[in-house]
């Protein structure tokens, strides 16, 4: 029997294998996380996740869930939205990324859960949150519908999915964003943090990413319905929202 392939970057993997070379990316680059994120867009990931914030609706009492929420960024802006009576969860499937995230959080002295758990089996009951989100987190995934499936799932009724993602840029900067993407961006890497690989595999994981007409078929296919996308800065990066249907 054939082995189930899948892509890491341009290369095909076995399945099994995928999650682990993702897992050494991220243990390699998670001290200097937030410090590239910021290099690399020039503070603008700040920007979009604000967007992405507002979007979510969020109010106090609400219950939230941050997939692959990384460094804690997102948990910790709706941890101020939510208030006391609410709840924030994040997870992560990369213990390095989880741990950073939530002394982040503690630092700053929000008590957030932090469960190290893999998007696509999420350890939480049906209809249980009021907003999703995933934050440049799925095209890290191996089976994104699954673990679209798995969001929608844990979602109640008329809540929310937010997926921030990097997407497809408008076609006449495609070549001068290739060029910073797989010239610029590795050498940035390797700079910050003797890691030029795991960053030429973060800018090949963009391309191999659904677009944005794609990303939101993706979406209705597991239940969500009025879902719609906005693309940001040229549509580097993409918000796409659907609602759990009633």
């Amino acid at each position: 029997m054939n082995e189930k392939t899948t892509h890491f970057g341009y290369e095909t993997v076995a399945e099994n294998d995928k999650q682990r070379r993702v897992a050494d990316v991220f243990d390699s680059v998670a001290s200097r996380y937030d410090l590239m994120n910021d290099l690399m867009s020039g503070g603008l990931h700040r920007l979009w996740k604000k967007f992405a914030i507002e979007k979510g609706n969020v109010s106090v009492g609400h219950k939230v869930l941050d997939v692959a929420g990384g460094t804690g960024d997102l948990s910790k802006a709706f941890a101020k939205k939510v208030g006391s009576n609410g709840e924030v969860w994040l997870t992560d499937i990369n213990y390095q990324m989880l741990q950073r995230g939530r002394n982040n959080l503690l630092d700053c002295g929000n008590i957030v859960p932090a469960v190290q758990c893999d998007a696509e089996k999420l350890p939480f009951s049906d209809n249980y949150f009021d907003c999703v989100i995933v934050s440049f987190g799925l095209r890290n995934m191996t089976h994104k519908d699954v673990a679209l499936q798995e969001m929608t799932r844990v979602l109640k009724p008329g809540g929310r999915l937010l997926v921030l993602e990097f997407s497809k840029i408008w076609q006449p900067l495609a070549p001068l964003y290739d060029f910073y993407s797989f010239q610029i961006i590795p050498k940035i890497g390797k700079f910050i943090t003797n890691d030029e690989d795991s960053y030429r595999y973060l800018s090949e994981s963009i391309r191999m990413h659904p677009d944005q007409e794609t990303l939101k078929k993706m979406m209705e296919n597991v239940g969500l319905e009025r879902v719609e996308y906005f693309n940001m800065t040229f549509g580097v990066v993409a918000l796409h929202r659907g609602f759990k249907k009633l």
